[in-house]
């Protein structure tokens, strides 16, 4: 599902990109190829890894990529652009070859996550869009891992459609948190679109709506025998929520050979009021009664209340995760690293007066390592295209920032991450189902070692690079060093 189906999301770009697109093509440069990449530095939360996330947005976007008589005209008013130019936008036809890693990846700073190689014009143009879509699912994506993870083993849910920021904020971010790891989600339109399990009950409104609580709970009981869940928070937990709950179990349920789903608390001390309710529910004979919590819940809260010892069951977390209200910027950049002149790749490299924005150049490709006998991630090489690493001998890894910094790796495989979804405009990948790439950001994750999942400090994954990468590196820093 996209709100591309009904919007035509051409012209959400930044309007350099289309004054850069009029100068390349006044310069006669509209033909040139150029290979851009998309990385970027920093891990959300300090964070060991981040998750892949936005693939099938963004072929959406690429797919339906055209202007219309409306974009043309809005042009034309701007008065800066040449009529040649106009005409060539009205036969645009997006053609570029496009390389990107998986959705539900762990994926690392300085990593090309998307290269995007093509006539100027076209992948210069498409840099705006293909940003905020791997920048937003990415970083619903890890939230939600770190959230799920923290959890330990408890199912989450995302209850974050009335906080998100807009609309697609919300359906995506279901999306994104779903691959992280999520269960389900409040959105409907997230499981109708995307098959995203939708779970909820009632609010505090329905509780409100009746005299009392306890008639409240009865009528929600009579409607939905097999799927019974109260809100226990409206008045007081302890002394009216559970018991009126009990109450209507035994009074609409149990007679009628139901059993209760769940209560959910959404304020207090979570940690004593589930501790207590869960008492009150064993006594009264309903140990499966499953207790739901809620109210603004992050991974920090949660790990804590688990600590305390809480009682519970099911999560459900909102605008925490929705927002990625602790770092709410992923941060990917969209950087120039390459030219093709007659068929010759010339490399490109950004140096700045900030070390961390230096980037690697040239066409390259993503390597990760595993070992045999572990299965788990050891480190990922970042090489030059056409490069090959040999799996079957032993290879030294070295930090290319300091690099006596070295390791000899042997009884390892070697994984291609980068994998071909655009060829000359057409989509040649087949997208996994939701469910599929959620269970493979599952397995993924746990290949990583317990000290790259740590909250606080974790141990920094190594993101290398090949000899001939780092040669090439080193020399155009040489070349473009003013003395």
């Amino acid at each position: 599902m996209s709100f591309g189906k009904e919007l035509n999301l051409t012209m959400l770009t930044d309007f350099y990109e289309l004054t850069m697109a009029n100068g390349y093509f006044e310069g006669g440069l509209q033909e040139r190829i150029a290979y851009f990449d998309i990385f970027f530095r920093k891990i959300p939360d300090n964070g060991g890894f981040a998750i892949m996330a936005g693939v099938e947005q963004m072929i959406e976007y690429l797919d339906k990529l055209k202007f219309d008589e409306a974009d043309i005209e809005y042009l034309r008013t701007k008065g800066i652009f040449s009529e040649e130019f106009l005409q060539y936008l009205k036969k645009f036809k997006f053609s570029c070859d496009v390389w990107a890693i998986p959705e539900g990846t762990p994926i690392f700073p300085h990593e090309p996550i998307v290269t995007v190689r093509g006539p100027v014009i076209e992948a210069q143009f498409v840099e705006t869009m293909l940003l905020l879509t791997i920048n937003h699912q990415s970083l619903i994506a890890t939230k939600a891992n770190r959230i799920v993870r923290a959890a330990q083993g408890r199912p989450v849910m995302e209850f974050g459609s009335r906080r998100a920021q807009g609309y697609d904020g919300a359906i995506f971010g279901a999306r994104a948190a779903y691959i992280g790891g999520c269960v389900g989600t409040a959105c409907a339109i997230a499981e109708r679109d995307f098959a995203i399990p939708a779970f909820g009950t009632m609010a505090h409104s329905w509780i409100q709506m009746f005299p009392t609580e306890l008639e409240a709970f009865r009528a929600y009981a009579r409607t939905y025998p097999q799927d019974c869940t109260f809100l226990v928070d409206t008045y007081n937990v302890l002394k009216s929520g559970v018991p009126n709950a009990i109450k209507a179990f035994n009074e609409e349920l149990v007679p009628r050979g139901f059993r209760p789903k769940g209560i959910r608390i959404d304020s207090g001390d979570i940690t004593y009021l589930s501790k207590q309710a869960r008492r009150m529910l064993d006594r009264a004979g309903f140990p499966d009664c499953k207790i739901v919590v809620s109210n603004s819940l992050d991974e920090y809260i949660i790990r804590e209340i688990l600590v305390q010892g809480a009682k519970i069951d099911l999560f459900g977390v909102g605008e925490r995760l929705i927002t990625s209200k602790s770092e709410p910027v992923f941060g990917a950049v969209y950087k120039l690293a390459a030219i093709e002149e007659q068929g010759e790749i010339i490399p490109k490299i950004k140096i700045s007066e900030n070390v961390e924005k230096l980037t690697n150049p040239g066409f390259k490709q993503l390597w990760r390592f595993f070992d045999k006998e572990s299965g788990k991630a050891i480190a990922d090489v970042i090489t030059l295209a056409g490069e090959e690493i040999d799996d079957t001998r032993p290879y030294e890894l070295f930090d290319p920032e300091f690099t006596w910094k070295r390791k000899m790796v042997t009884n390892f495989y070697a994984q291609k991450l980068l994998v071909k979804i655009y060829d000359k405009g057409q989509c040649v990948y087949k997208m996994p189902d939701l469910k599929t790439i959620r269970d493979y950001c599952r397995e993924q994750v746990d290949t990583l070692w317990d000290e790259v999942l740590r909250f606080e400090n974790p141990h920094t994954y190594y993101v290398d690079l090949s000899v001939n990468l780092w040669q090439l590196r080193e020399k155009l820093l040489a070349e473009h060093i003013v003395k």
